[in-house]
């Protein structure tokens, strides 16, 4: 019974993280990594793993819907409020422009990713762009906090009570939730960023291979010649 309510659970703490907003004042890292660790094999946390994506790409949907019905007016709901309507915007040109590139790109980030699927709607995302990068990011948080809950019961077990599961699960959602904003960040060089870093460090990442591109276009325009 145990196994059945934490399966449960994962698939309605992932869709209300995602749809209900319930990520800007509780994030969901912290309970599936929690649920992952309490299971008993690896097949029960692959499961697991299976139904908090789908209950991710589930809850995204919400949004996406609320985005596309509501659209502008999203921004002066509570919610968005609550995050800034500053994000919101720019994650909503950053949409407009990188498309689902940019939906699958905010998944493992704390807050923006809870805003993102409604701002695609608000966008006019297509449909199909929207939940193909949905699921892909789904399938990837899911995949990344299962397995840290797989790795805290691994800990726990190996050092044999010397650091308590509950300082795993701290040490370990810290690890997860730090370690893609810190790259974001870095690699899209974002530490001048004032407003909404994130979302502007995510679009210069998207936009470094093209930047790149354009850069030796010349070279490759006097090697064809």
């Amino acid at each position: 019974m145990h196994v059945v309510w934490s399966l449960a659970a994962g698939l309605g703490i992932a869709f209300a993280e995602s749809g209900l907003g319930v990520g800007m004042f509780l994030p969901g890292e912290t309970a599936i990594v929690v649920l992952a660790a309490t299971l008993p094999s690896w097949q029960l946390m692959a499961l697991l793993g299976l139904l908090v994506a789908v209950g991710a790409c589930a809850g995204d949907h919400v949004g996406y819907v609320l985005g596309r019905r509501y659209g502008e007016r999203l921004r002066t709901t509570r919610p968005v409020r609550r995050i800034g309507v500053e994000h919101f915007d720019r994650a909503t040109d950053l949409l407009r422009r990188r498309g689902a590139l940019a939906v699958f790109g905010t998944r493992l980030l704390p807050l923006l990713r809870t805003v993102t699927p409604a701002a695609a709607g608000t966008a006019g995302m297509p449909y199909r762009s929207f939940v193909l990068a949905s699921f892909a990011g789904s399938c990837t948080w899911a995949g990344v906090y299962v397995g840290g809950g797989s790795v805290v019961a691994a800990a726990a077990d190996a050092t044999d009570g010397l650091l308590g599961q509950v300082a795993w699960i701290v040490l370990v959602v810290a690890v997860l939730v730090a370690t893609p904003v810190l790259v974001v960040r870095v690699v899209g060089g974002a530490r001048r960023v004032v407003a909404a870093p994130e979302v502007a460090a995510v679009e210069r990442l998207i936009d470094a291979p093209r930047s790149r591109r354009a850069a030796f276009s010349p070279l490759i325009g006097e090697i064809q010649i």
